[in-house]
């Protein structure tokens, strides 16, 4: 039990976990791209890291030691950019950085997470440039929609987990938990439709898979399970189209 507590704390309350996720499925499609870069991905998951640090301790006590942090990760962001790509790739790092900032900012009036049902759409839309527009040199519309509906898909069960304690309108409040459940399988049919007619063959079957775990979990997703369920099972999606596809390659 202490061990669990210990890879909660250090692993995923400390942000790493969820950076890695989305990381990995930034690479599912640059490797479905062609565009595999050690330097890109060390750039998407520290963008990545430094984004949802800011966002968890802004109101702490934490705040300043982690605004000096994101200027250092900003730099090395910059400094990788600057070594191993071009100017227009820093211009598309700097939109998805601010597009973060406006998503949960506390010195702004108004900011995208405090508007009713936005939230999730919103994160879909951010990883989802991170994945067709950020690693590619064009932006990719079927890799935009396939990533923004099913990271989205997979925000909705959080929405589930947080209804008891969200201070604004979410899905679950709104339409009840079976619902948004039913919205989430949707989007996520979408995705693998658009997968499986745009993405490589093995990448749609990979894709494919990771689905049906998904699904799975987003049907026993409770607002009365454990955090770990979610910041654990359900953020680990995210990782499966690429984890399918090394097993597909090497097994």
């Amino acid at each position: 039990m202490n061990l669990l507590k210990i890879l909660k704390k250090s692993v995923i309350d400390s942000q790493l976990y969820v950076s890695l996720m989305g990381t990995l499925f930034a690479v599912f499609f640059m490797e479905e791209q062609n565009t595999f870069r050690l330097p890109s991905v060390v750039l998407i998951f520290i963008t990545y890291f430094s984004g949802y640090l800011y966002t968890k301790y802004q109101q702490t006590k934490h705040f300043f030691k982690i605004l000096i942090l994101n200027g250092i990760a900003g730099i090395i962001c910059a400094f990788l950019i600057y070594h191993n790509h071009n100017e227009i790739r820093l211009v598309k790092w700097f939109v998805i950085v601010v597009l973060g900032l406006l998503y949960n900012s506390f010195f702004l009036d108004v900011y995208i997470r405090k508007i009713p049902l936005l939230k999730v759409f919103y994160v879909g839309l951010v990883w989802a440039l991170v994945n067709c527009w950020l690693t590619l040199p064009e932006f990719n519309f079927p890799i935009f929609f396939i990533s923004l509906f099913f990271i989205t898909a997979l925000v909705l069960p959080f929405d589930i987990r947080d209804m008891k304690r969200d201070t604004v309108q979410t899905f679950p409040m709104l339409i009840g938990v079976q619902n948004t459940k039913y919205i989430a399988y949707l989007l996520i049919f979408i995705s693998n439709l658009l997968s499986a007619l745009y993405l490589d063959s093995d990448f749609a079957i990979s894709f494919f898979l990771s689905s049906i775990i998904s699904y799975i979990l987003i049907y026993f997703s409770e607002n009365e399970r454990s955090d770990a369920y979610f910041s654990f099972g359900v953020e680990t999606c995210s990782a499966l189209p690429f984890l399918f596809l090394l097993i597909m390659e090497y097994f």
